[in-house]
């Protein structure tokens, strides 16, 4: 980490952001080889999805998810939740004893079978991203259709 104090602003997150990617891609290739997941469909595309959603929330960049990264999470995604609702996710989701959640709790999280509160949260969210909005006028309605 002394590469990072000698540099500033940009440069030094730049090269957090990197070292990061770097370290979410050796757990990614983990799971790659795991052949507990090698059953998954299209596994690797939706490891790249995971991290990219992972690193958007990672903002201290120290490797794990904490409380108000998991709140501006969950506020983003319009489901804001109470202090005490955002600890219970944490320690669902969590396989350690602190207050946050590490990329290999998450992706154990959104690859298995058990039914995450956080997870069916970001799979809503990606289920209403590929609905496509209607355009334009509604259409017109006969009499006998209105309330």
């Amino acid at each position: 980490m002394s590469e990072t104090r000698d540099l500033q602003g940009g440069k030094a997150f730049g090269l957090l952001k990197a070292q990061q990617e770097e370290r979410i891609n050796e757990i990614n290739q983990q799971f790659l080889d795991d052949p507990k997941y090698s059953s998954d469909e299209d596994l690797p595309s939706k490891l790249e999805a995971f991290k990219k959603k992972y690193m958007e929330f990672d903002l201290n960049e120290d490797g794990g998810i904490d409380i108000m990264s998991l709140k501006r999470m969950m506020e983003k995604l319009g489901v804001p939740k109470t202090h005490l609702e955002l600890k219970k996710l944490i320690m669902e989701v969590s396989s350690g004893p602190g207050e946050t959640f590490s990329y290999s709790d998450f992706l154990k999280m959104m690859l298995g079978k058990r039914s995450a509160i956080l997870k069916m949260i970001l799979m809503y969210e990606e289920k209403a991203k590929e609905q496509e909005k209607p355009t334009g006028l509604p259409a017109k309605k006969a009499i006998s259709e209105l309330p």
